[in-house]
């Protein structure tokens, strides 16, 4: 049985300006999200992105081709109701960031996450004052809480169309750093990535890769540049 999708009914799409920001036009009708909340952004750039993604659209609407004005819902819908619950929660990351627990063995793979992650922490302890502390093995152990506060301001300082992308940026790395240095330009989307799949590609290398894995891997990848690019046209 196929999935119902609603159909095109607006023949010219554009961006305006709006009151309290820059919207999308189908025709002489505005936008909504899922909730009905008015398609409101902060940046010109960002709602000329969404158009795109609406103009581009055929006979019917596919949500999946449209990553910008998913997120656009997502943070007026769900971040913008929840800001504070939403920033303690990826701020927490960095009290078990991806980036400080290490290996013990083997040897190359030791040397490989010290080589590529070491000078990310101590970009972290540059740019905050936070020194988070590498660890050996998978069991937990707090880092100091001065350091993760400092983390966490950053977070909270977000508005909700920033932090909606962090989101993404946080959840699909693994790595409040690694979130952190994409969003204040340290790391280009796809060498952030690429680091935060270190451990990965090691096991990739020892022993092949495998087909689902690796389309899941593509799908989280382009989620994260997708978050990325809408973190940049939101912080115009």
């Amino acid at each position: 049985m196929t999935e119902w999708a609603p159909k095109r009914f607006w023949t010219e799409t554009r961006a305006d300006a709006c009151e309290g920001g820059y919207t999308v036009y189908l025709d002489s009708r505005t936008v909504k999200t899922p909730a009905k909340t008015a398609f409101v952004v902060p940046t010109p750039e960002l709602a000329e992105a969404c158009a795109a993604e609406w103009h581009a659209q055929e006979e019917h609407i596919n949500p999946a081709d449209m990553p910008m004005t998913r997120m656009v819902n997502s943070a007026l819908d769900k971040v913008a109701t929840q800001h504070a619950e939403v920033a303690t929660l990826l701020a927490a990351y960095g009290d078990s960031d991806l980036v400080c627990y290490r290996a013990d063995y083997p040897e190359t793979l030791v040397a490989r996450q010290a080589e590529h992650w070491d000078p990310l922490l101590e970009w972290a302890e540059e740019t905050f004052g936070a020194r988070l502390i590498p660890r050996t093995g998978i069991m937990y152990e707090a880092q100091n809480a001065e350091a993760v506060a400092r983390l966490e301001a950053e977070v909270h300082a977000l508005d909700a169309f920033r932090l909606a992308a962090f989101h993404d940026l946080v959840s699909l790395s693994g790595s409040l750093v690694i979130a952190l240095a994409v969003t204040q330009g340290h790391l280009d989307p796809e060498q952030a990535w690429n680091l935060s799949r270190l451990d990965e590609e090691w096991q990739i290398e020892q022993w092949g890769d495998d087909e689902e894995a690796s389309e899941h891997a593509a799908r989280k990848k382009q989620a994260f540049l997708d978050a990325a690019h809408f973190f940049r046209l939101a912080d115009q």
